[in-house]
């Protein structure tokens, strides 16, 4: 016995034809689609310093200064996320399409600032800090993964236009 199901209704598009204007009119999405790749790098080199000194107990100071420079580039990409956020689809955070990622955002900008305290504060010393930062790598990871899986699915739920120009938004 075969059950006939109705077929899947297609998924909401990303942005509506007015938002994709705007997205297309802001200078923000260009500014986006630079600091992604530049925060990726540094997240990366950032890394690689904190897995170091965690293995090896060497070179602390580059990984500090690494995820001082990590937070700080997540900071202006939040910053001018929210922006491009507003001018695209009229609020600061949390539009409709990019509400989980923005809600998980908070917890990779948490993380963060919870690193620079405790690097501020001494409260924990230098393998608890590095600690702290690979748990806001990890989110950071999931974070950009969530963004790159929306914009994914985006470009298959509709056919391509040249006209489309699809940036990552990341935390």
């Amino acid at each position: 016995m075969t059950r006939d199901r109705a077929p899947a209704a297609p998924p909401a598009p990303l942005y509506t034809t007015e938002e994709r204007r705007r997205r297309d009119a802001t200078a923000w999405t260009i500014v986006q689609g630079v600091l992604a790749p530049v925060q990726f790098f540094v997240f990366l080199v950032s890394l690689a310093l904190v897995l170091r000194f965690l293995a090896t107990g060497e070179w602390l100071a580059a990984a500090t200064v690494s995820v001082v420079v990590k937070t700080l580039v997540l900071y202006t990409i939040m910053v001018t996320g929210s922006i491009w956020e507003k001018e695209v689809f009229g609020v600061y955070l949390f539009a409709r399409p990019f509400f989980w990622e923005d809600v998980f955002s908070i917890l990779v900008l948490a993380l963060h600032a919870a690193y620079l305290a405790a690097l501020l504060t001494g409260a924990v010393d230098a393998r608890g800090q590095m600690l702290i930062a690979l748990a806001a790598y990890a989110a950071y990871a999931i974070n950009a993964a969530q963004f790159l899986l929306k914009f994914r699915a985006a470009r298959r739920s509709r056919p391509a236009q040249s006209d489309d120009a699809v940036w990552v938004v990341t935390p």
